[in-house]
This record gives structure tokens, C-alpha cells and sequence, in this order.
């Protein structure tokens, strides 16, 4: 049976999994419909009352300013996803060549420094560095993104330099070496793609930390700055939620509970479906 088909034959066996599953497609779709214009292109629009209720024109109820909550709450699934894709991108692929250099170099100078490099940023705590960096460049469009990739890689690294020195050590790369092949050729054809599960598992956490920290660094005035996003409806829901109005407290924080809780429970079928033991078993 392909590999391909044994993982998703081992994920669809897991309802965890399969729920988490229905729930980040949910989300993406929804985020889909936002890049299309097909929903939330009204969030800026003042048209309603101050905070009125939910009912059948507002579903969830209007802010402070009359804008319809539930078209923000619904754009920011968008700005959720762009973040996390991007981050968790970006991040994912500097971990693992930083990680491969690390591994096929091994007790060297260049295994060295990216060890350095990675305990530097493991010494430094995570949320201080990256509100630290956000805000040296505060006013650029990529200061967030480029504080979360300059952290998350450190994870993937690891993982990465770990496997890379199993695989090495493999018959096939030893044959790849004796008939010639450039060094580069061999750690891009065949030892990365052996890290394949390192690294869908490791984007899918990098995705969901993403967003977390985008909610955290938004709600302190160092994440989105234009737009709108769950971590500035919950910033706005501080006063209000004081004069006794939670529209904005509840569409944010449940939309990205959800959201959250699918990926995790995605995630951790994910890490059971590519557990060796579990492979075995099949």
C-alpha cells in the first residue's frame, strides 16, 4: 500500500483526527471565501447601531462603532490563515535547511554554529523577543511575520539535524556519495524528502503558534496594523466588555478556540499516524 494511502487510511481510523480535520477545511474555506470577496469584505462598514444585539441583519450583533461583528469575526479567519501559511512556511524551510546543514556536517563548524545560533534564541524568552523585534520595526507590514520566523525554526531545526544524522548513515546515501553525486544534490532528492513527516507535523505547529502570537502581539498594538484580525476585536473588547457588551469577546475568542482546538486535534493525529509503531502495526 503507498505511504500516502497507509497515512490517510491510519488518520481516517482517528475521529479525533477526523474531526479536527472537518474543522481546519471548515476554516479554510472560509478563509477562501475572504480572499475571493466572497464574505467579509464589509468589516470596515459602519451600518449599524452602537452595539446592537445579534438578530437576523447583524448575527453577531455590532461593535461600539455599528460594524457588523460577525463580518469582522469572519475576515479574520483570512488574516488568521495568512499569517499562519506564511509563518509557518517560511519558518518550516529555514528550519530544515538550517537543520540538514547541521546534520550532514555534523561536530563541525557549521553543525557549530547553527547550534550556537539556535541556543541563542532558545536562551532569549519567546514572547519578549518576538514583542522586542515586532516593535524595533513597528510600522513594517512584515515585522510580525519575520519576529515568529526568526523563532519558530529553532523546533524544525533540531528535529531536522537529528534525522539527517540517521539518514546519512543510510546505504542509499552512502551509495549516492561513492558514485559522486554533489552533496547538495544528494541532501535535496534524498535526504530531505526522508524528513517529510518531520516537517508537515512541525508547519502545522508553527501554523497554529503563528496564530496564537499574531491574537497576543495585536491585542499588546505590535501585530496587525492594517485590517482587522481576532487579536484587535479581543483589544476592543476590553472596554466594552466593562460596559457589559461581549459581541466582539465572544466571535473572537470562540472562532479562534475552534480553530485552534481542530488543529491541535489534527496535529496530534497526525504525529500518531506517522509513528513507526504505528506503521508497524498496520
Amino acid at each position: 500500500m503507498p505511504a500516502g494511502l497507509q497515512l490517510w487510511t491510519r488518520l481516517r481510523a482517528d475521529p479525533a483526527g477526523v474531526i479536527g480535520l472537518v474543522i481546519v477545511v471548515f476554516f479554510l474555506l472560509l478563509a477562501l471565501a475572504g480572499w475571493f470577496g466572497l464574505i467579509g469584505q464589509d468589516w470596515a462598514a459602519a451600518e449599524g447601531g452602537r452595539w446592537e444585539p445579534a438578530g437576523p441583519q447583524f448575527w453577531f450583533g455590532t461593535n461600539v462603532l455599528g460594524q457588523d461583528v460577525f463580518e469582522r469575526a469572519v475576515y479574520s479567519v483570512r488574516t488568521a490563515f495568512e499569517i499562519g501559511l506564511v509563518v509557518a512556511v517560511l519558518s518550516t524551510m529555514l528550519g530544515a535547511v538550517l537543520g540538514a546543514l547541521a546534520g550532514w556536517h555534523s561536530h563541525s563548524w557549521v553543525d557549530g554554529s547553527v547550534l550556537w545560533l539556535k541556543g541563542v534564541l532558545d536562551s532569549i524568552p519567546f514572547y519578549l523577543f518576538v514583542a522586542a523585534v515586532a516593535y524595533a520595526l513597528q510600522g513594517k507590514p512584515w515585522a510580525m511575520h519575520l519576529a515568529m520566523v526568526a523563532t519558530f525554526w529553532t523546533g524544525t531545526g533540531r528535529l531536522v539535524r537529528a534525522e539527517v544524522m540517521k539518514i546519512k548513515t543510510r546505504e542509499f546515501v552512502l551509495a549516492a556519495r561513492a558514485i559522486g553525486l554533489p552533496d547538495t544534490l544528494i541532501v535535496l532528492r534524498h535526504v530531505l524528502p526522508n524528513t517529510a513527516h518531520i516537517l508537515l507535523v512541525q508547519a502545522s505547529l508553527a501554523f497554529v503558534a503563528a496564530i496564537k502570537t499574531e491574537v497576543i502581539l495585536s491585542f499588546l498594538g505590535l501585530g496587525v496594523q492594517h485590517g482587522v484580525s481576532w487579536g484587535l476585536m479581543l483589544a476592543e473588547s476590553t472596554q466594552e466588555v466593562l460596559a457589559g457588551h461581549f459581541n466582539n469577546f465572544l466571535a473572537a475568542s470562540l472562532m479562534l478556540f475552534a480553530l485552534l482546538m481542530g488543529f491541535n486535534l489534527l496535529v496530534d493525529a497526525l504525529q500518531d499516524a506517522f509513528d513507526p509503531k504505528q506503521a508497524v502495526a498496520q
